[in-house]
């Protein structure tokens, strides 16, 4: 072996430390609603140690998994540094989902402690007395901790413990390979997934995400995330940001178009990641009151297809949204849709709305019957298949073999890949509408139905069909005062679809449901209509 490099290993511990003592002078902003508090990466370094010496205190001395139960914030982000470090897991509760869904991710993870924000007390309360594994509760922030007591957990003020520990913490020496947080999958069938990251995924995704193909993080930007650290890391941008020397600026619990849009003419991110639906109030809520969003380079968008009707209306406020597309079980940043240098503007914008090229060290495929490798030729369409150093290679204590296969995870997700490399997706494998032994994509539909004027959301399902086996049913939310009827977005879509894929089915809704992480919820709609809850009208006219 002829190498004479230094066997370094990638934790996020060498994040924590180059962040918090390198880019010291860099840091965190938490927005309060009608301002914000300020810490420095170097003072956010300190809590950290004091929030490793507190758990350990606790009896944090292994891989024992600890939660969080919070909003994205400064706190949490001492966290996502603290617990790893520290050689612990940490664990990343997602608040929305349902009860049911929540006690048995806490019981399956066997988590041992859980930080829980005061503001979530009432949400957290009732779970409390159903977690087998939890001695211990830890109250971020000021609230009535009353509804706590009596569920044979030991309560701890955050603050108080941290002003008890020392300032300083003995970090130990990790394997890169061990576990260093871990997070459920939300959109599988039957009960949710664990999906375990180790400390060298989260340093070579950190890494990609800093890159210039993918959102080209510097110590002159500020970040922004809206999605979510309980979601997928927050797409990782915490752990990026620190990297970077970037700053951050987290949104609390106010993640509503007015405060959000408050927050950004205020801090002036530089980059802002959510999901559409976000995105979408925003924009509306720009145009209504002329506000100044031009702060931001870049706006990474995914969780779902970015509807290109959105990518235009930020172009013409002067903000550039960029499709990604990724899963909790690739870390989850995969594709981003940069357009070829020198591209004409009509194939720009066939990459733009793509969801773009695998980032280096990632590799991608499509795959037929008989898992079968199909050609890159941006026809093939077949099941899309991933592999690299952060996509899991099996779930938690979950066998699930049929998702995973000489390496590769299967995605669950339908496509083409292009010769130059564009992933495009059709579908989710579960949503693909087959009419006829043709395939229609929902996601086609939904794109160019949210393009009208009039529509401000639109979700597209296959229902059963006695002649064509399933027809597309339309589900469309219209703005305020618009009147668009069937007939109308059935001309308005023959412009740009095959006669044939025109759906015949239409139902009018206030909103369109959605799953904990703001996708559309498909699965819901089909159970309502199965059950007779929309009032579904016929449009079977030209």
């Amino acid at each position: 072996m002829l190498s004479t490099m230094q066997d370094f290993p990638l934790t996020i511990t060498s994040i924590m430390r180059h962040g918090t003592e390198v880019a010291g002078d860099a840091g965190v902003a938490t927005w309060t609603g009608d301002g914000v508090r300020r810490r420095t990466y170097a003072e956010v370094g300190e809590r950290a140690a004091r929030l490793a010496g507190a758990l350990r205190a606790l009896g944090v001395d292994g891989e024992q998994r600890v939660a969080t139960f919070m909003w994205n914030s400064t706190e949490h982000l001492e966290a996502y540094l603290a617990i790893p470090s520290m050689g612990a897991v940490l664990h990343t509760l997602n608040l929305r989902l349902f009860a049911d869904q929540l006690v048995y991710i806490a019981n399956h993870a066997e988590d041992r402690v859980v930080l829980v924000d005061a503001s979530l007390i009432p949400l957290f309360a009732p779970l409390l007395p159903r977690l087998d594994t939890v001695r211990h509760v830890v109250v971020v922030g000021e609230g009535d901790t009353a509804p706590l007591e009596g569920a044979g957990k030991e309560l701890h003020d955050y603050e108080r413990l941290l002003a008890e520990a020392p300032p300083a913490f003995d970090w130990p020496e990790l394997d890169e390979r061990a576990a260093a947080a871990m997070c459920y999958t939300s959109g599988t069938t039957g009960n949710p997934k664990g999906v375990v990251y180790s400390h060298r995924s989260a340093y070579l995704h950190s890494l990609s995400t800093c890159t210039g193909n993918a959102m080209a993080l510097s110590a002159t930007d500020t970040v922004l995330p809206v999605v979510p650290m309980f979601h997928a890391n927050a797409w990782g941008l915490p752990y990026a940001a620190v990297m970077a020397g970037a700053d951050l600026v987290m949104p609390g619990r106010f993640l509503q178009a007015e405060p959000l849009v408050r927050l950004i003419e205020s801090e002036r991110p530089t980059v802002a990641g959510a999901v559409p639906t976000i995105w979408s109030d925003v924009l509306r809520h720009a145009r209504e009151h002329g506000s100044d969003l031009t702060s931001l380079r870049l706006v990474p968008c995914g969780g779902s297809a970015v509807p290109e009707s959105l990518m235009r209306g930020f172009d013409e406020i002067g903000v550039r949204i960029v499709q990604a597309w990724g899963m909790t079980e690739t870390s989850p940043l995969a594709t981003v849709a940069h357009p070829p240098a020198g591209a004409a503007p009509d194939d720009a914008w066939r990459a733009r709305i793509s969801q773009g090229r695998v980032l280096a060290g990632l590799e991608v495929r499509v795959v037929g019957d008989g898992d079968t490798v199909l050609p890159n030729d941006g026809r093939a369409v077949g099941e899309v298949e991933i592999r690299g150093p952060w996509i899991t290679g099996a779930y938690y204590r979950d066998e699930d073999p049929g998702r995973f296969h000489d390496g590769w995870l299967r995605t669950g997700d339908v496509g083409t890949l292009s010769r130059d490399g564009y992933l495009v997706l059709t579908d989710r494998a579960k949503d693909v509408i087959k009419s006829g032994g043709e395939w229609i994509s929902s996601v086609e539909l939904e794109n160019h139905l949210m393009a009208h004027p009039d529509v401000v959301e639109a979700a597209v399902v296959g229902v059963p069909d006695e002649r064509w086996q399933e027809r597309p049913l339309a589900s469309v939310v219209l703005r305020e005062g618009a009147a668009a009827t069937p007939e109308d977005l059935r001309r308005f879509l023959g412009d740009r679809i095959p006669k044939w894929q025109l759906p015949e089915r239409w139902t009018f809704i206030t909103e369109v449901p959605k799953t904990s992480v703001g996708k559309f919820d498909k699965k819901v709609l089909r159970r309502r209509y199965a059950d007779g809850d929309l009032r579904v009208r016929r449009a079977d006219g030209a």
